[in-house]
């Protein structure tokens, strides 16, 4: 069982930066894929970015490279989303999303593991 709590998100204009971490709980941090998912009002939960056990590969929506990079700290159980030039339609909940499963890494499913969200709204 692993327990995700995210933190980091806030209030920031366009052009801005934030960074936002999700602690993991439990001794088996590095057997998880780890990813970023968002959903806004009113829409479905979208995936932003993917990192690998290792954190040796990478994935990204197209929306988001160049301006978004996801990492991990294996031994501070932690993985991060830094975001940089955010945009008004980056504003959503953030999810962090954990699996053991190899799969499709951006689909919703493949993922056992949630956060509670954290909120990020970017104004104009």
């Amino acid at each position: 069982q692993v327990q995700l709590t995210e933190s980091g998100g806030g209030l920031v204009q366009a052009g801005g930066s934030l960074r936002l971490s999700c602690a993991a709980s439990g001794r088996t941090f590095s057997s998880y894929a780890m990813a970023w998912f968002r959903q806004a009002p009113g829409k479905e939960r979208e995936f932003v970015a993917a990192i690998s056990r290792s954190g040796t590969f990478t994935y990204y929506t197209d929306s988001v490279k160049g301006r978004f990079t996801i990492s991990r700290d294996n031994a501070q159980n932690t993985v991060y989303l830094q975001m940089n030039s955010l945009r008004p339609e980056d504003t959503a909940v953030y999810y962090c999303a954990g699996t053991s499963v190899i799969g499709r890494y951006s689909s919703v499913g493949l993922y056992n593991y949630w956060g509670q969200g954290t909120q990020v709204t970017v104004s104009s």
